[in-house]
Order: C-alpha cells, then sequence, then structure tokens
C-alpha cells in the first residue's frame, strides 16, 4: 500500500471533494448516507476491497475502471453489473472486456450480510473505486451515497458515450463536457491510467504500420515485443507507471507525459493543447493538489445522472434485477 497522505492532506482532500459534490446536478446524494439505515457498509465495502486488492493488486485500477465505465453510460447506477436476461438482452458487459465482476458481487455480499436489501450496487461500486484510492494510492476521502440501481443495460448505449483511446484532447474535452466534467476533471482522472493493465488491442494503432512519433522510442520496441503485429490481443502491464509500480495509483503519470512514455493517444494528447499540459505540469509537480483534484474530480462523476429516491431499485444482486427478468 502506498504511504498515507498527511492529517492536513486529508483534509484538503475532503474539501476538494465535498466542493466537487455541491458542483454536481445531484444534490441528493448524501455524505454518510447510511448512517442510519446501515452503519457499517462502508466499513463492509471498505474490508472486502482492501482483502481483494491485498490478493490482486491490479484490482484497484479494475474497480475505478467499471465506476467510470458505469457513469458515463446511463449515468453511475450500475447498469454496467447487469448479466444477460430476457429483459436486458445485450447488457454493457457484452460489448467491452472488462475486469471485475466477480469481485464486485464478493463486496455486495459482504454488505448483503450486514445490511440485506439496503445498500444500492451503484453505491458498492462507487465505495469501492474511492477505497481503491485509498489501497493503491495512499490517500482517502468522503464519497456521498444515496445511488440507486437501473433496471436496464444496453450495450448500443456504450457508443458514443466512452471516450476512446484514440481520441485527441478537443474529442475528450468534449466527450466530458457532455457529461458534465470540466477539461481538469479530464486530466485529474486521466491519472488513474497510472495503474491497471491494459490489452495489445488499445496499444497496436500507435505501433503499426509505423510507430507514433510521440512515442518514446525505448517504449516502442518493447511494446513491439509485447504485441507483435498480427499476434494475439495478449494482456499488457502497464507502462505508464513502471518507473515505481504499475499497481500504484500516483501522478508518475504526468511526469511520463513529458517523455513521450504513455500507452495511449489519448494519454499523450493531454500535452497538446496548452491548457491541458499547464494542468499536467500542475499535476506532475504537487502529488497531493493532484490526489485532492482527483478525489474531486471523481466524486464528481459519481454524481452523473444518478437514480434517487424510489427510482430504480436496490438489487439484491448486482448482476440481475430483483425481478429476475
Amino acid at each position: 500500500m502506498a504511504m498515507a497522505t498527511s492529517a492536513g492532506q486529508a483534509l484538503l482532500l475532503m474539501a476538494l471533494a465535498t466542493a466537487a459534490l455541491k458542483s454536481t446536478a445531484s444534490g441528493t446524494l448524501q455524505y454518510d448516507f447510511y448512517r442510519s439505515s446501515c452503519p457499517k457498509a462502508e466499513e463492509a465495502v471498505r474490508n472486502a476491497t482492501m482483502k481483494i486488492i491485498a490478493g490482486n493488486p491490479t484490482m484497484g485500477a479494475a474497480f475505478v475502471r467499471l465506476f467510470f465505465h458505469d457513469c458515463f453510460v446511463r449515468g453511475c447506477d450500475a447498469s454496467i453489473l447487469l448479466d444477460q436476461s430476457n429483459s436486458n438482452p445485450q447488457p454493457e458487459k457484452l460489448a467491452i472486456p472488462l475486469r471485475g465482476y466477480d469481485a464486485v458481487n464478493t463486496i455486495k455480499a459482504a454488505v448483503e450480510a450486514v445490511c440485506p436489501g439496503v445498500v444500492s450496487c451503484a453505491d458498492v461500486l462507487a465505495f469501492a473505486a474511492r477505497d481503491s484510492a485509498m489501497v493503491s494510492g495512499g490517500f482517502t476521502f468522503a464519497m456521498p451515497g444515496g445511488r440507486r440501481d437501473g433496471l436496464a443495460s444496453d450495450l448500443n448505449d456504450i457508443f458514443g458515450s466512452i471516450p476512446g483511446p484514440s481520441m485527441q484532447v478537443q474529442q475528450l474535452i468534449g466527450s466530458f463536457g457532455a457529461k458534465g466534467l470540466s477539461a481538469d476533471d479530464l486530466v485529474a482522472l486521466s491519472g488513474a491510467h497510472s495503474f491497471g493493465i491494459t490489452h495489445c488491442s488499445f496499444v497496436t494503432p500507435r505501433l503499426y504500420p509505423a510507430a507514433d512519433p510521440t512515442l518514446n522510442g525505448t517504449l516502442a520496441a518493447s511494446l513491439v515485443k509485447a504485441c507483435p503485429r498480427g499476434g494475439p490481443g495478449s494482456t499488457v502491464v502497464n507502462n505508464n507507471n513502471a518507473v515505481t509500480d504499475p499497481n500504484v495509483l500516483s501522478n508518475q503519470y504526468y511526469k511520463n507525459l513529458a517523455t513521450g512514455e504513455v500507452l495511449f493517444t489519448s494519454d499523450q494528447t493531454l500535452t497538446s493543447s496548452a491548457a491541458t499540459a499547464k494542468m499536467v505540469q500542475d499535476n506532475a509537480a504537487n502529488p497531493v493538489a493532484w490526489m485532492a483534484r482527483f478525489a474531486g474530480a471523481l466524486v464528481k462523476m459519481g454524481g452523473i445522472e444518478v437514480l434517487t429516491g424510489t427510482q430504480g431499485e436496490i438489487r439484491k444482486v448486482c448482476g440481475a434485477t430483483n425481478s429476475g427478468s
């Protein structure tokens, strides 16, 4: 686990996250939402998340990525977690090879053992993403709750919703802007690319037929070995944080941008605009300020098009609606 922040840093992170919530359209989310209905909810999520990441350090990034994909498609309603069924014949998960579904089910089961039918899968995913930052990044912050689970999931909703690894900076800014997120949020959240793993299919467009000139030559050579042209779509260790640890969430990502040692076009393009390049420099220079920005942006993202009150439902299991249809 990365070293924890000091008390002063923790207060800064809390302030940023609180400010971010106030800036979202979903003021109905509340901090400590389960204080009365399930006081041990967040503790149960945290303990289960910590245990899972301790057993497999790559899972921290997987939880954050699941949360990102969930919020960008239909809002943060756990639609990404639904399995195929009669009412959802083509769920989102069929379109993208994400990891962590079974792990989220494990966390949900831990919460259900404490408070059956109280905590939504959408909140479980939000809390797990927050706790992944604690375990893998060494900083923590409050995440509001009160999200409800959606009833529908359609892979067609993904197209045009999820920013792609080949996007240029203005496309990325537009994609995030459509969800109510700013360029600052885009750059701060891109720091999540400092940890986790990826697949050759996302890397090879920068290698063939010729290497992208903005890609560091040494990194390009290593990627060609890992992802030969026409070869199998293997898994690639995240070189964005190879200087330290590919399973640590940190601001090393922004330092690597300066030397072209990042995997995706959507990473390197952040240096192509004067405005975002300045944000990259600021995040590279001040790790605590980046932590605060990341925390605030993650909370803000967690408020995208949420279901609250009597909307949706609280699923008993994350892979199926309560009707089971």
